[in-house]
């Protein structure tokens, strides 16, 4: 895995969750965040820190699954 490929990816599927990135290249979300940060910060990638996420105000849902990012570059 590298930036190329998640960039192929997130530009695929326009939106992903941080933890459907990391099963997709058979990796933790410790690893993937990273590599998203980077096209974050070109401005190439938005973060949505789960306000495309689950709705229901629980807290319970784990950061990973409603933690999605949008390729805009």
């Amino acid at each position: 895995m590298d930036l190329i490929q998640i960039k192929q990816y997130l530009k695929e599927r326009k939106f992903a969750p941080l933890q459907d990135i990391a099963i997709h290249f058979r990796t933790d979300v410790d690893t993937v965040q990273p590599m998203l940060d980077i096209w974050v910060r070109k401005g190439k990638a938005k973060k949505h820190a789960g306000d495309l996420g689950c709705q229901k105000g629980c807290c319970k849902c784990d950061p990973a699954t409603i933690e999605t990012y949008e390729w805009i570059g």
